[in-house]
């Protein structure tokens, strides 16, 4: 029976799938097979030797089943592929697998191999959530706002900014990951401890061959695995993604708030907010992302650590790479999936934040007073102070800003009630927010990612 939620809840059969012990059984065959056609380009093995070890590379003659029997008997489970692979190939050829290499030659060049499919899912989710959130940010661009800074009414804004801003960082993960996938994208063939000793004086054209037929890059030297600093990089890019995710969830949260309440996740008409208080709508979908993000995030010192290992080798990365990568991945291609089914339908209450774009009566607009008041030559400390005491007095007394600023003799003087009311309209102080998303948008349009 399944035991962690990756296997059976949080999931996508698709990134899954590439984590499975019978895809990696796969991969381990696929690099074995490249190294058998290799040896047998050089000379150095029979080449129906090679034909029939690439024809046997294959779970249907390689079970996973056997390979688990001969790992219990020997207790290494790269040997027992091995061993279970030999047993399948006819006459001679399977004397003839795993020629001069090591273990991790073997692993790591699988894991490349692994790690480029996962990242490919990871893109094309990107790139769904980059179109999603371009949508959003055009339908909403002139949609104003109150911004809040430290949880507080600040000044007005628009939720095309408010979700520009996520767009444009989503876009810069999509940069992100194009760097870093050739990274992973390499592979190694270099036997014990890197010097290639075991291949005689061929061991850079094998390197070399090995990763043309499983279009790889070849490391330029390594010792006896791949370094661990490209592993860390692509943990930590899935780190930065989910806080994306957790960012754009947690603000969804906020949002939904009853006392705020202008923007929801989508609410199904069957759906259950509380097993007992029936009238909640919880964002549950958004909580569930805020907290896978903490899981791929604790991982990323898993991976740091991973980088420090002992001399040419020693084994303390393999046991917890094990459940990094595909905690890691396949958490990460879920939330994705779940943030895309989330953003098309999320649902703006229009009366609500109209009505907290009013919650201050016309305080938050003090700066818009303020600089206006610079302009008539008032002091900048004057009128900020002028403005702090005129928004603690409408505070305290309940009024409005605006009865407030007409009573103040300096003001009044400045300014008429017409004047006023339009200092204190929140659409008339967005300053070029409608062109930073114009032209963002442009920018990222125009990008092929």
């Amino acid at each position: 029976m399944p035991v962690h939620p990756i296997e059976f809840r949080y999931f996508n059969k698709e990134m899954r799938d590439i984590f499975t012990e019978e895809n990696k059984l796969l991969m381990w065959l696929k690099v074995e097979a490249a190294l058998a056609q290799a040896h047998a380009e050089l000379g150095n093995i029979p080449k129906d030797a090679a034909k029939e070890i690439n024809r046997k590379a294959d779970l249907k003659y390689v079970k996973l089943e056997r390979v688990k029997e001969i790992d219990h008997q020997i207790h290494h489970d790269l040997m027992a592929m091995v061993k279970a692979f030999a047993e399948q190939c006819d006459g001679s050829a399977g004397k003839y697998i795993h020629l001069s290499a090591t273990s991790y030659d073997i692993e790591d060049t699988a894991t490349a191999l692994m790690l480029s499919q996962a990242l490919l899912i990871i893109k094309k989710r990107l790139k769904a959530l980059l179109s999603n959130l371009i949508t959003l940010t055009e339908a909403n661009k002139d949609l104003v706002c109150v911004g809040r800074t430290h949880g507080q009414q600040a000044l007005p804004t628009t939720y095309g900014m408010r979700i520009g801003v996520w767009l444009y960082e989503v876009s810069r993960h999509l940069e992100r990951l194009n760097e870093i996938f050739p990274r992973i994208r390499t592979g190694k063939m270099s036997g014990a401890v890197g010097t290639m000793a075991s291949f005689g004086d061929k061991g850079i054209k094998i390197q070399k061959r090995v990763m043309e037929i499983l279009e790889l890059d070849e490391v330029l030297i390594a010792n006896q695995i791949v370094q661990r600093d490209r592993h860390a990089e692509v943990i930590l890019f899935t780190c930065l993604v989910a806080g994306t995710i957790d960012k754009i969830a947690r603000e969804m949260r906020i949002l939904q708030r009853s006392e705020i309440a202008e923007m929801f996740e989508p609410f199904k008409k069957k759906q259950v907010g509380s097993s007992t208080m029936p009238h909640k709508r919880n964002p549950h979908k958004a909580e569930r992302l805020c907290a896978l993000s903490r899981v791929l995030k604790s991982n990323a010192s898993i991976a740091l650590e991973n980088m420090t290992l002992e001399d040419e080798r020693d084994l303390t990365n393999s046991a917890s790479e094990r459940v990094l990568f595909p905690e890691n991945f396949i958490l990460l291609d879920f939330m994705l999936t779940q943030l895309n089914s989330i953003l098309p339908h999320v649902e703006f209450n229009k009366t609500n934040i109209n009505k907290n774009l009013d919650l201050t009566k016309g305080a938050f607009l003090a700066e818009k007073i303020m600089i206006e008041l610079v302009a008539k030559d008032i002091g900048r400390q004057e009128a900020h102070e002028i403005l702090r005491t005129s928004a603690i007095e409408a505070r305290n007394t309940d009024r409005s800003m605006k009865e407030i600023l007409l009573e103040n003799q300096l003001i009044s003087n400045q300014f008429n009630e017409e004047e006023i009311n339009e200092m204190l309209d929140p659409a008339n102080y967005l300053g070029k927010a409608i062109e930073q998303i114009d032209n963002l948008l442009s920018v990222i349009k125009s990008k092929k990612f």
